[in-house]
């Protein structure tokens, strides 16, 4: 008897300048671009409250850093996922 197994996934793709492109790695660059513009639009200073001091530091900074934690955070686990 003859077991079903499902046809191979297809990931979606779109044909640009003559280059097959997958919708993942174009929602991936509009989500860095909106992330750099909102980054660049953001320069005032602001105060960051640590455990036990306070500094002062240009928003835009913050925001890279906290940018730049989720991605490693969200990396690391997409590669602990994949290991299961």
């Amino acid at each position: 008897m003859a077991k079903y197994t499902d046809p191979p996934q297809r990931t979606s793709t779109v044909t640009v300048k003559g280059r097959t492109v997958r919708f993942r790695t174009i929602g991936i660059i509009v989500l860095a671009i909106l992330a750099v513009w909102f980054i660049a639009a953001n320069t005032g200073s602001v105060s960051v409250r640590l455990w036990i001091s306070t500094v002062t530091l240009p928003l835009w900074t913050v925001l890279a850093v906290t940018l730049a934690t989720g991605i490693l955070i969200g990396w690391l686990l997409a590669r602990r996922g994949a290991r299961r």
